[in-house]
């Protein structure tokens, strides 16, 4: 019995073996190549321009985010860049992808734009004057942004990319506990920034900071959905074509069968017959005169949403008022031609304009009955 450890004994040697262990880890440090930094700025382009329209639609003004810049940089790299306060927003992955970044704005460039999420102008604004509200503003500008931005990956990497809600802070150099001191957990990070223009009120820098893991995830996710499918398998007919030499090597070998060839009549042989692939529609079938009415001019209507309010809530709306659509990010938006639904669509931006892609056509037979 007295060779028996205590308990005391046994945590001390658990201790000393993790101790150990952990003493002997060597971490590996990740660094982005030329071409993993190119293909991030690219997919900052892509994300960023729909972002872009999201937050000229809120703002009500031209908005531009051009230009992605990507480096790597550590937490002290980040505190000397960066010393005077700025507004920091966490915006985490829940579905699609694994991590999150964070979005760095200056505290002048927030304050414009809650003021006008606000309904303001955005002109004279006090960047001392970011309170509670004023933040929420800025948050929910952000939040849209990143939902804009998680549909454009949705599209390029062929899945559904989903965010959570973003965490908005003011974080200081001189101060503890911010943000930017719990990025120390990424160690080094990468970072984009762009530039930022909304109308003549900023022309200013706007960074999306994220860690070195999730930048290389997001360059694999384009790899896999850029890279082409493999080709069929043609093992079947390479079949046919080596027994084809072997019918035709020799006279002999094709006069030896010939005794055979008489027993082919004893089988029924018919040409096949197939369903047809397509459904008749009502164009197999159009009349001669159709032609004459090819200049009636039809409305066509983009239905991005519906809702349901009350008079109460409806004489309450002010200017800049946001009302929630019962379609989600990211979901087709109806085509109506005349009232009635024929087809739906992605919403795009040509140059300066807004537009449809049509990527359903309702067939005839779904239309009785829709308005």
């Amino acid at each position: 019995m007295s060779e028996m450890l205590s308990q005391d004994e046994i945590d001390a040697l658990l201790r000393g073996t993790s101790d150990s262990s952990s003493s002997t880890e060597t971490k590996q440090e990740e660094h982005l190549d030329s071409m993993e930094s190119d293909a991030l700025g690219e997919i900052g382009n892509i994300s960023f321009g729909n972002s872009a329209t999201a937050l000229s639609t809120l703002l009500q003004q031209k908005v531009e985010i051009t230009t992605p810049i990507v480096s790597e940089v550590t937490v002290d790299a980040l505190r000397e860049r960066y010393p005077t306060p700025h507004v920091a927003l966490r915006v985490g992955y829940t579905e699609g992808l694994e991590g999150e970044n964070v979005l760095v704005l200056t505290r002048e460039d927030a304050a414009i734009i809650s003021d006008l999420m606000l309904g303001g102008t955005g002109v004279g604004v006090d960047p001392e004057g970011l309170d509670e509200i004023r933040l929420s503003a800025v948050q929910e500008a952000m939040n849209q942004m990143m939902g804009a931005a998680a549909t454009s990956l949705s599209t390029v990497f062929s899945k559904k990319i989903d965010i959570s809600p973003p965490l908005v802070e003011v974080f200081d150099s001189t101060k503890t506990q911010t943000i930017i001191d719990r990025l120390e957990l990424w160690e080094t990070m990468v970072l984009i920034e762009f530039n930022l223009k909304v109308g003549t009120l900023i022309d200013s820098k706007i960074v999306q900071i994220a860690p070195i893991q999730f930048g290389k995830q997001l360059v694999n996710e384009l790899m896999a959905a850029t890279s082409p499918a493999p080709a069929p398998k043609a093992e079947p007919v390479k079949q046919v074509a080596e027994s084809r030499p072997q019918q035709t090597a020799s006279p002999q070998q094709t006069a030896a069968p010939r005794p055979t060839t008489k027993s082919a009549p004893e089988v029924a042989v018919s040409q096949a017959e197939f369903m047809p692939l397509h459904a008749p529609t009502s164009n197999d079938a159009l009349p001669a005169n159709l032609g004459l009415l090819y200049d009636v001019p039809l409305n066509v209507t983009v239905e991005l949403g519906r809702t349901k309010r009350s008079v109460r809530e409806v004489l309450e709306l002010s200017q800049g008022s946001i009302i929630e659509l019962d379609k989600l990010a990211g979901e087709p938006v109806d085509i109506y031609v005349n009232q009635q639904r024929i087809a739906r669509g992605e919403v795009v931006v040509i140059e300066e304009n807004f537009g449809v892609r049509v990527t359903e056509i309702i067939q005839p037979h779904e239309r009785i009955g829709i308005v």
